[in-house]
């Protein structure tokens, strides 16, 4: 790799940096490829994307963004996840950590929040943006049904005894 190569690769994992509302750091040691294949899969399932790169590219990218705290842990065979959504790469690498021991969670960050494996842990048991905002609508509809029910009631009520003393009638 010559250095424009490298220059391009820095600026472009800096803006991943810059963009990206969580970052997961981990080690991926003996990781076969389609281990690795069916791990990328999974991130880019989940909405985030895992990417292994050059350690000291990786220190240089992470210098001026929220995450610079975390170069310390460009060390070894490193591969990070990010994610727009807070919670995906957390929960993703999590996730494959818990049935590959080839996949060690070393660490990460939460917007310019350094967090380390059990905190990543914590975040990936959270639910994801699009799970908040389902549960946020249910809430919001939930008193607009109760409302409903409540005001259609005593016309079913009323509904109710009309029929009853009209069938009464029928008979009688």
């Amino acid at each position: 790799m010559d250095r424009v190569q490298k220059q391009e690769m820095v600026a472009s994992l800096h803006e991943t940096f810059e963009a990206a509302s969580s970052v997961v750091v981990s080690h991926f040691k003996g990781l076969t490829a389609s281990e690795a294949t069916d791990l990328r899969r999974r991130m880019h399932a989940a909405g985030a994307e895992f990417r292994v790169t050059k350690n000291s590219l990786a220190r240089r990218a992470v210098e001026g963004t929220p995450y610079g705290s975390l170069s310390d842990l460009f060390a070894g065979p490193v591969a990070v996840a990010f994610s727009d959504d807070p919670v995906a790469a957390a929960r993703a690498s999590v996730e494959f950590a818990k049935e590959n021991d080839h996949l060690v969670i070393l660490g990460g960050g939460l917007g310019e929040k350094r967090l380390d494996e059990a905190e990543i842990k914590s975040l990936a048991g959270l639910p994801s943006l699009d799970e908040l905002r389902a549960i946020f609508v249910a809430l919001v509809q939930r008193p607009a049904a109760n409302v409903v029910s409540v005001l259609s009631a005593p016309a079913g009520q009323l509904a109710r005894v009309f029929g009853a003393y009209g069938a009464e009638s029928k008979d009688g």
